[in-house]
Parts: structure tokens; C-alpha cells; sequence
């Protein structure tokens, strides 16, 4: 059996992964993992395959032991791996509980990692890994700090797995969007009540920057995506700065709000 799994797929660029994939990878069923079971499987019947719901929360250590029991149970074919769960948290660090940023840590870098390691035995010559990351992984980002840090590892563990990878055929990218809207925000601005962070550039469309990144994943040989060319430039830009100049530049920014209107939704 040949299948897909999306971590994060029951909203936002996870859901997009799942609704997007069958245009370049067919397969028999796509494993969407998400705690929200009504919401995955609301996707019957809008992929081009049998979505399986698997209600797991990545954050609790129970849920990769019953993630490793499937697939030996099931023994598949994983022709793509995406991990597109994880979080981020807004504001000064002293209004971000101690355990909300362990949880991002454990999200958004444990749970990519052992995600990663658990599927790999399942995936032969020619499948694909796509790692959900972020702008922020290029520069350090105040107020926005612990979830910047955990983009950067992903972004430094994705691109040299890739090289490790290239002598068994698995191709592994990072996707490094700007600000999308998604649910993200939802959980984001819970902690921004100082609107230490209110400044969005730029706000993309979820479909298209899935788009890109799928495209650049079966089609390029990129080991990073970046939507948009305005994004482009700036990730060329914060390479040459000094970061405490680029870390100025953000923090001027936040002091007048633009496009943080009707980001969150219910």
C-alpha cells in the first residue's frame, strides 16, 4: 500500500498538503494526523485518495508509540512524509508560560525529528520529506524568540538529512514561508497583549505557498522553498546583515501596526 502522511492536516497548510498532494504523488491512502478527528475526516472525498484519519496529539510521548505500532502493523509504502504540526507564541517572554515554550520546543523540533526517524524505514528510492518551517529560521526574532529558534533547527536539521539522505534516494526540503493566514495566529496573538508583534508585511494565501512548495519539492532540487518574491530578497538580505541590524530593523517595525486586522478566526 502506498500512502502520504501530513502531520497538522486538519487546518491551515497541513489541510492544503492533503487537498494538493494527488498532483504529484498517487497513492492509496493519505494518513492525516491531527488531534481533531471531525476535522480530518471532513477531507474524505476533497483528495485524490482515501484519507485515514489518525487522531494523535504530538506533543504526548503515547502518541509516536502508537504512530510506530501502525506502521508495522501496516507495514506501507510512504512516498511523502509532510510534518506541517506545530505553534507559535506571540510577545515578551514573561507573558509566554514556561510550558507553552517547552511545548513549541517539543513540537515543532522533537516531534518533526521522531516523525522523520520513525518513517524513514518505510520510504524507498524516490519518495519525498517536506519540513514545514519558517522565514524565521534565517534570523533571530525578538518577541517572537523561542519559535523562531525551533525554525532554525529544522531548517539546519533539514538541509544536511538531505545530504545524508541522497545515498538512499529520499529527498528531504524545508518550506520556509512568510506570514500566512492560517489558524497559526489563533494561537499566536493569545500571548500579544502589549502587540508586541503587530507588524505583517506581507499576508499570503495558504493554497499558494502549498503550491510552491510542492512544486519546488518534486521539481527543483531545492533544499529550501520560499514563497514569494519579496520573501526571497529579504532571506538574501538578512544573510549579508549583521543580525543585530536585522534584529533593529524588526524591532522598529513592531512599532506601527499594519495588516493585523482580522487575522484570528474562531
Amino acid at each position: 500500500m502506498k500512502i502520504a502522511v501530513v502531520t497538522g492536516a486538519s487546518s491551515g497548510m497541513g489541510k492544503q498538503f492533503a487537498l494538493q498532494l494527488s498532483a504529484y504523488e498517487q497513492v492509496d491512502e493519505i494518513w492525516a494526523i491531527a488531534r481533531r478527528k471531525e476535522a480530518l475526516e471532513a477531507l474524505n472525498g476533497q483528495c485524490g485518495a482515501k484519507v485515514r484519519p489518525v487522531c494523535l496529539d504530538l506533543g504526548n510521548e503515547e502518541s509516536f508509540r502508537e504512530y510506530a505500532a501502525l506502521l508495522e502493523q501496516e507495514k506501507p509504502e510512504v512516498r511523502l512524509l509532510v510534518n506541517a504540526a506545530g505553534f507559535g507564541k506571540f510577545g515578551s517572554f514573561e507573558k509566554i508560560p514556561i510550558e507553552d515554550e517547552a511545548r513549541m520546543i517539543d513540537l515543532n523540533c522533537k516531534a518533526l525529528l521522531v516523525m522523520t526517524r520513525l518513517t524513514l524505514p518505510y520510504m524507498p528510492a524516490g519518495s519525498h520529506i517536506l519540513q514545514l518551517d519558517s522565514l524565521s529560521a534565517f534570523q533571530p526574532v525578538p518577541y517572537i524568540t523561542t519559535y523562531g529558534a525551533t525554525k532554525a533547527f529544522v531548517l539546519s536539521y533539514t538541509r544536511a538529512m538531505n545530504q545524508e539522505l541522497k545515498g538512499k534516494g529520499v529527498r528531504m526540503m524545508a518550506m520556509n514561508p512568510g506570514w500566512v493566514k492560517t489558524e497559526f495566529f489563533n494561537h499566536a496573538f493569545q500571548t500579544n497583549g502589549g502587540n508586541e508583534v503587530q507588524y505583517f508585511d506581507r499576508l499570503y494565501e495558504a493554497r499558494d505557498v502549498v503550491a510552491t512548495g510542492l512544486h519546488d519539492l518534486y521539481k527543483t532540487k531545492k533544499d529550501v522553498s520560499i514563497h514569494g518574491a519579496p520573501v526571497r530578497r529579504q532571506v538574501r538580505l538578512v544573510k549579508l546583515l549583521p543580525h543585530s541590524l536585522v534584529m533593529k530593523v524588526w524591532l522598529n517595525q513592531q512599532k506601527k501596526a499594519r495588516n493585523n486586522q482580522n487575522l484570528t478566526t474562531k
